[in-house]
């Protein structure tokens, strides 16, 4: 780990080094233990995992949150190499880091787009970059249906951005009508960037949005990849599902099952796509216990 240290939400906050030298900030939790890095979904940033981290911190392990390209304060990259197999080339720097640091490769914990990078990373691109994986909400295949949908919320206000906090905060609302409304702000306003013309925009880069439209309308192309690195997976491996998931249906659950014969597998009830924000104390727990079965063998 290298650069700068700060306070966060965390116990610091620091630096890794992304495939194209690309700057990948990300908060620590826990000064010890298996390492653990957990990787948000498209158009999040790392703290979305703010109260897991707190939670594996607690049972013993070392977390990393980490804000992925062209996301939160990590770089946007000049290129724009927005390709799913770009954030995976990232997971495989910052793994061998991480392991280079502490003697252990981590654990990914990924979220959707997180998940795909991970699973690419591992599958595809270097056998035995991860010691283990969870996969949230996120299979080979995914509903087009869903996917459209959280691509237009995404793209809808991704000139004109919001007037104030709030009005995101009235947006979300309307587009996830299950979630309690937090009492505070201050979470959302980390996933927002103040313009100069006064506006709070999104805290990603918009060429990550216009880079992946078409194919996620229509990932038909990517599918083969995906499918392809699942059957290759030889780690263990937890598939962590939101019971009412726009994206993950039963059947792709069951596909993704028979690609990976080994692989455990968690519904969290009541959640959406966003599974770990919808109900993270189930999450956490689903995550937990797969976690310390894995210490124990």
């Amino acid at each position: 780990m290298s650069g700068r240290i700060a306070e966060c939400a965390g116990d610091v906050t620091g630096e890794f080094t992304g495939a194209d030298g690309n700057r990948l900030v990300a908060d620590r939790f826990g000064a010890a233990g298996r390492p653990v890095l957990l990787l948000h979904g498209g158009g999040q940033t790392r703290h979305a995992w703010d109260a897991t981290g707190t939670r594996l911190a607690q049972r013993g392990f070392q977390a990393w949150s980490m804000d992925q390209r062209g996301h939160g304060d990590s770089d946007w990259v000049d290129s724009g190499a927005y390709d799913f197999v770009d954030f995976a080339r990232d997971v495989v720097a910052v793994s061998e880091r991480i392991e280079s640091d502490t003697g252990f490769r981590p654990i990914a914990i990924g979220a959707s787009l997180g998940g795909i990078a991970s699973l690419l990373a591992e599958g595809r691109l270097q056998a035995g970059t991860l010691s283990a994986l969870v996969l949230v909400d996120i299979t080979p295949r995914m509903d087009p249906s869903g996917v459209n949908k959280v691509i237009s919320f995404m793209s809808a206000r991704l000139e004109d951005g919001f007037a104030s906090v709030e009005e995101a905060a009235d947006a979300i609302a309307r587009y996830l009508p299950h979630r309690k409304r937090p009492s505070s702000l201050d979470g959302l306003a980390k996933n927002l960037r103040r313009h100069a013309d006064g506006r709070y925009r999104w805290h990603w880069d918009p060429r990550f949005l216009g880079g992946h439209h078409d194919r996620e309308v229509e990932p038909h192309h990517i599918e083969d990849e995906l499918v392809a690195a699942a059957r290759a997976l030889k780690l263990p491996v937890l598939l962590v599902r939101g019971g009412r998931s726009e994206l993950v249906s039963d059947h792709h659950v069951e596909e993704f099952m028979t690609l990976v014969p080994h692989a455990r597998y968690a519904d969290v009830e009541g959640a959406g796509h966003m599974v770990a924000g919808d109900r993270n104390d189930a999450f956490a727990g689903a995550v937990v216990r797969f976690l310390d079965q894995l210490k124990a063998a």
